[in-house]
């Protein structure tokens, strides 16, 4: 055999840019599956390359998933600072530039959005204080320019909407609803405008609402269920054990929640369809009581409020732990959850003609994520953000600044 009939050897060389092709390539798989849907194998997969490979650049599947984490929140705070030529133009053109910097990075970054919304707890304790300082200083600013805007709101007022911009721009990482990006950046900044612009009830001080009465031990299938829904929203599901559930219920043995539910993940999906129920339960009499399109949504808005407040953690949970579902009660959830979708999207369009469905199926999400952000954030100040304050940003959200309740 001479020289030139031996094989070649084949130099593979190492991608210059091969830890931001690892990195942008676990971002996705975390955005899609979430944090405990993913393996390194399963990004090694991606990547094609071996595990050890993939360990050569980080050390475990935490790390990929802090750094884009992190990477995020730098980018939020980053993205609500006004640039230093700024100073130039009036207080409403600054929010602008701000909200109009925001919406964009958040658009280009649609597909990992949602782990900062729903999976940031699964960071550890310093890690989740530096992306809550990121948040904080983002908040910290949109109050300010905010102020600079109105500057009759208090600072619960301006507290109040600063969240509520962020919610209704990251709304879109909950969802695939799709608008071209030149469109569906004007969307969200009306929809923020709206927030903004809008007059909101004064804080309440009457006490909340009491919580419904503690069911009995004889009660053991809804016992468990209250009890599982606590400890997804506190833990996270995959933290969760059918012991864990047992024992918050004062059931003897795991074996005990088997004589209810068929398992761990039987009981979530009795949790969403009880959530999915009421909500779908609520459109029928609320469009069948009213004589417009307009007092409908209105009345959907009331309940869906009134539905949020009074299970805050099922509220959550429904949007965090939706993709541990088994895959057929996704399949029914989703084709409710559409349904729903879309009967809202018929009585806004009906409100708003001007609204393609693509933009009215836009503002009813962000206006559900809305109800869950503002519950999470001041659920422990009732006064702060009362049921009729959150009726009316999610009425802005959807009606604009100058509808019913303006």
């Amino acid at each position: 055999m001479t020289v030139e009939d031996q094989p070649q050897r084949v130099i593979r060389r190492r991608p210059k840019n091969r830890r931001a092709q690892i990195a942008a390539t676990s971002a996705a798989a975390f955005g899609s599956l979430g944090y405990h849907g993913v393996s390194m194998e399963d990004i090694a997969a991606r990547l094609g390359i071996s595990s050890a490979a993939l360990y050569r650049h980080y050390p475990s599947k935490y790390a990929l998933f802090r750094e884009e984490l992190l990477r995020l929140a730098r980018l939020t705070a980053e993205s609500a600072t006004p640039p230093d030529e700024s100073e130039v133009l009036s207080p409403r053109e600054r929010l602008d530039r701000v909200l109009d910097r925001m919406i964009a990075e958040t658009i280009a970054n649609r597909s990992t959005v949602t782990l900062v919304r729903w999976e940031r707890r699964y960071l550890d304790d310093t890690d989740r204080r530096t992306l809550e300082e990121q948040f904080t200083s983002a908040l910290t600013t949109l109050r300010a320019l905010i102020a600079d805007v109105r500057p009759e709101l208090d600072g619960h007022d301006r507290a109040v909407r600063a969240v509520s911009l962020l919610s209704v721009i990251s709304s879109i990482g909950d969802h695939h609803a799709t608008l071209p990006a030149k469109s569906l950046a004007a969307l969200l900044h009306s929809a923020c405008d709206a927030i903004i612009a809008t007059d909101l009830p004064p804080e309440s001080t009457a006490a909340a609402a009491p919580r419904a009465a503690e069911i009995p031990q004889s009660f053991k299938h809804e016992l468990l269920l209250e009890k599982a829904v606590k400890l997804f929203h506190a833990r996270g599901y995959p933290n969760v054990s059918v012991e864990d559930i047992a024992a918050a219920a004062d059931l003897s043995a795991a074996s005990a929640v088997y004589r209810y539910y068929r398992s761990k993940g039987d009981l979530l999906a009795a949790a969403f369809r009880r959530a999915a129920d009421r909500v779908s339960g609520a459109i029928g009499p609320a469009v069948a009581s009213s004589s417009s399109p307009a007092e409908a949504l209105s009345k959907l808005v009331d309940l869906y409020v009134a539905g949020s407040f009074a299970e805050r953690e099922l509220t959550f949970v429904y949007y965090a732990e939706f993709g541990h579902v088994s895959a057929e009660e996704r399949t029914v959830l989703r084709n409710v959850q559409r349904l729903i979708v879309a009967e809202w999207v018929r009585l806004l369009v009906a409100v708003r003609p001007e609204l393609s469905e693509g933009e009215a199926r836009i503002l009813v999400q962000a206006a559900f994520g809305l109800v869950v952000d503002l519950g999470r954030e001041f659920g422990g100040h009732p006064s702060i953000c009362s049921q009729p304050r959150v009726i009316r940003l999610m009425e802005a959200t959807l009606f604009g600044a100058g509808t019913p309740g303006s």
